[in-house]
C-alpha cells in the first residue's frame, strides 16, 4: 500500500499502561475493550492483556463471543448486560458475566435451565440515571436474583458521571449513595471505579477495577490536566507530506477558503482526513507534527486531506514524516481543539492501514 497515512499500535504501551492501573487500584482488574478496544482492536489487545488482566469488559454479548471465538478465556463482563430476554442463553453458554440493571433482565435469567447459573454484576445508580436499579429497588433486586436459583455469585457496581473531574468532593454524594445502599446487602465484591476514579479518586476503589481510556495511555482530565501518571499512547496516527504548495498573502486553501493567508505561505498536504478518523471539526492551528517541529492546521479538513501551514519548517519537504497524534501530539489536545474527547478520536480512527507491534518504536 503506497498512501502513507497509518494507525501503529504498541501493545508494550498496553500492557505498560495496565500495570499501572493494576499499581493505583490493587485488587482485580476488569480490563475495559469494548468499542473493538476504543478503536485499538479488540482481539489483539486481549491476547496481549490475557495473561494480566483478570478479566474484560465490554458493551455487548456480540462483542464478547468475539473474544470467545479467539480463544480468551478470561472472565468477560456486558457491561450493557443484555439486550433481549432471548440473548442470556447465550450468556451462559459461553460462560460470560451479565450486568443486570434492570429488573426484567432477572426474569430472563429465570429462564435459564434448571442448574444453570451464572455470575453476575449488579448494577446500582448513584446518580449518573443510565442504567442501574435505584437504591430503594436494590434490596429487591438482590432477593429476585438470589430466589431465581440461576446466580452463582453476585458483585455489586456502579458509574461515576464525574470521575473525570479532579474536585477532590466530586464523588461524595454518589458515594454517600454507593455505602448507605450497600448497607441493604450482605457483604459483596464491588466495582467502582473507572479511568477517572483510579486515577484521581482512591476513595472510590473497590476489590474490581475497571480501567479504560488510561489503558491506551489518555488521563480522561486530559488536556485540562496534566497526565497524572506515566500514561504512554498506545495508539499513533501518522502520515507524510505528499505535496506543497506556496500561496501568496490573500489566498485560501481548502474548502469554503475559510484559511485567508496574511503572509507568503508555504503549505503541505498530509493524506489524511475525516474519513481516516481525523476530526472534520478540528480548529486553525491544531497543532500537527511534522518532521522535526510543529505546524499548525490551516483551512478547512477534507475527506481524506489536511493542510499545515510549513512557512517555519523550511527542512519539511515531499515525504517528511507527520504526526497526527500519539507520541509528540497527544489525542486529548486534537480532541480539545476540535471541541469533542480522546474516547470519540481513537473510536474513529479507521481506513488507514493498522500495524500493530508488540514491542519496540515504530
Amino acid at each position: 500500500m503506497t498512501r502513507p497515512t497509518c494507525i501503529h499500535i504498541h501493545l508494550d504501551r498496553l500492557a505498560h499502561n495496565f500495570h499501572i492501573a493494576r499499581r493505583l487500584h490493587g485488587g482485580r482488574i476488569l480490563a475495559v475493550i469494548k468499542a473493538n478496544a476504543y478503536g485499538h482492536g479488540d482481539i489483539a489487545c486481549a491476547q496481549a492483556l490475557a495473561p494480566l488482566a483478570d478479566g474484560f469488559g465490554v458493551a455487548s454479548l456480540q462483542e464478547a463471543v468475539r473474544l470467545r471465538a479467539a480463544g480468551i478465556d478470561n472472565p468477560v463482563v456486558l457491561l450493557e448486560g443484555i439486550f433481549a430476554a432471548a440473548e442470556m442463553e447465550a450468556v451462559a453458554s459461553h460462560g460470560l458475566t451479565p450486568v443486570i440493571h434492570d429488573i426484567w433482565q432477572i426474569d430472563a435469567l429465570r429462564q435459564l435451565p434448571a442448574g444453570t447459573t451464572v455470575p453476575v454484576w449488579l448494577k446500582l445508580d448513584t446518580g449518573m440515571h443510565r442504567l442501574g436499579v435505584l437504591p430503594d429497588v436494590l434490596p429487591q433486586a438482590y432477593e429476585a436474583l438470589k430466589r431465581s436459583g440461576r446466580v452463582s455469585d453476585v458483585t455489586l457496581m456502579t458509574h461515576f458521571a464525574n470521575a473525570d473531574l479532579p474536585d477532590a468532593r466530586i464523588l461524595d454524594e454518589p458515594m454517600r449513595r454507593f455505602r448507605d445502599a450497600q448497607q441493604s446487602l450482605p457483604p459483596l465484591p464491588t466495582s467502582l471505579g473507572n479511568s477517572g476514579a483510579i486515577l484521581g479518586h482512591p476513595e472510590a476503589r473497590g476489590d474490581w477495577g475497571r480501567p479504560g481510556l488510561m489503558l491506551y495511555g489518555v488521563d480522561p482530565g486530559a488536556p485540562a490536566l496534566a497526565s497524572r501518571q506515566p500514561l504512554r499512547p498506545v495508539m499513533r496516527f501518522v502520515s507524510e507530506i505528499s505535496a506543497l504548495r506556496t500561496i501568496s498573502a490573500g489566498e485560501s486553501v481548502g474548502y469554503g477558503s475559510r484559511f485567508k493567508a496574511a503572509r507568503t505561505t508555504r503549505v503541505g498536504v498530509v493524506p489524511c482526513g475525516y474519513a481516516d478518523g481525523y476530526p472534520r471539526s478540528a480548529g486553525e492551528g491544531t497543532p500537527v507534527a511534522v518532521g522535526g517541529g510543529i505546524a499548525p492546521l490551516i483551512g478547512c479538513v477534507s475527506m481524506d486531506m489536511i493542510t499545515v501551514d510549513l512557512t517555519d519548517l523550511p527542512e519539511a519537504g515531499l515525504g517528511t514524516p507527520v504526526e497526527l497524534w500519539g507520541d509528540r501530539i497527544a489525542v486529548s489536545e486534537v480532541a480539545s481543539r476540535a471541541g469533542t474527547v480522546a474516547y470519540e478520536l481513537l473510536c474513529q480512527a479507521r481506513r488507514a492501514d493498522i500495524r500493530v507491534h508488540s514491542s519496540g518504536p515504530a
